[in-house]
């Protein structure tokens, strides 16, 4: 396995992980990332950080037409002018929101109750019913890139739901 990748296992995925500016981190990288490889966006992740103002909401909330062609110019993101105006669109949004909101939001989508540890990676789910619900409420908002799949990735990625399988050091 990559050495980014088990780490990123090791010391990230599936760890609780509150806060606005962080989660809106998670859901510009998983938006990012829709149709492709997670090691992708890691290798990348320190340049998107660099060049995203370290994903705070209300810097990205600021850049303009200039920005969104300084991004599409810069080989070390993914160049999607679609993503790249979602991230922006939805740091508006994040910013439009009390303190503490959008974590309050998205940590209501979490199960209650834990789900039955999957025993391979063939039983982890791409999308559940608190996913949909999930990307729903978002959309309804007017966020973009938080389909139910990507959203699902992002409730795995932050610890609201625990999809590490049967036998991993990392299952409780």
């Amino acid at each position: 396995m990559d050495a980014e990748y088990q780490r990123y296992h090791d010391e990230e995925w599936g760890t609780p992980l509150h806060g606005d500016r962080a989660l809106f981190e998670k859901m510009a990288l998983e938006g990012f990332q829709a149709g492709l490889s997670w090691i992708t966006i890691l290798r990348k992740r320190p340049r998107f950080r660099e060049v995203f103002a370290g994903f705070e909401p209300a810097e990205v909330a600021a850049f303009g037409d200039d920005d969104v062609a300084r991004l599409m110019a810069d080989a070390g993101i993914i160049r999607n002018r679609a993503k790249i105006e979602a991230t922006i669109g939805n740091a508006r949004l994040v910013v439009d929101m009390a303190d503490g909101e959008l974590d309050a939001l998205l940590w209501s989508f979490a199960p209650m109750a834990p789900h039955s540890r999957p025993v391979s990676f063939a039983e982890v789910p791409a999308v559940t019913p608190e996913s949909t619900a999930m990307s729903k409420e978002l959309r309804r908002r007017g966020f973009r890139f938080v389909g139910p799949t990507t959203m699902y990735a992002l409730m795995q990625s932050t610890g609201m739901v625990d999809d590490h399988v049967v036998g991993c050091w990392r299952t409780t």
